[in-house]
């Protein structure tokens, strides 16, 4: 089955994003580096950017993937933006999972929208993390 993922373009601190949402949400992260596919670091033009993330990878629990990967110098940059959101969503026995990325993803983060009880039954919240993405958190009540 197919699966939509987000797939996050940073200048040059994926991987610190990467650590980042991995301490925030748990799961498997695998980072693969320009240096890594000759061919590929061949055509960077700064010798410093074949260290950078040339594509990382977050396989968190629930089947949330997360991707990202640096841009180097020769490629033209796409900063991600404000209309794209990253939505961790699940139900009552996700509450306290959500919870906890919730608080981790508020260290730095701006815009923030408490996770708390909303008029509609869900618990919700909004944040945009320290690296400018917008995540939104809504658990479904019991049914």
């Amino acid at each position: 089955m197919a699966k939509l993922n987000p797939y996050v373009s940073f200048k040059d601190n994926a991987r610190e994003a990467l650590e980042f949402w991995q301490s925030a949400l748990g799961g498997e992260l695998s980072i693969s580096v320009f240096s890594d596919v000759p061919e590929v670091a061949g055509m960077l033009q700064d010798e410093s950017e074949k260290s950078l993330v040339m594509h990382g990878q977050l396989d968190a629990p629930g089947g949330l993937t997360l991707m990202a990967a640096d841009t180097g110098s020769s490629m033209p940059y796409e900063a991600p933006t404000s209309g794209v959101t990253v939505a961790l969503t699940g139900g009552p026995e996700d509450l306290e999972y959500i919870r906890g990325a919730y608080e981790a993803l508020s260290d730095g983060a701006s815009d923030v929208m408490p996770l708390d009880l909303a008029p509609w039954g869900d618990h919700y919240g909004q944040l945009t993390d320290r690296y400018g993405i917008t995540w939104m958190f809504d658990v479904g009540p019991e049914e």
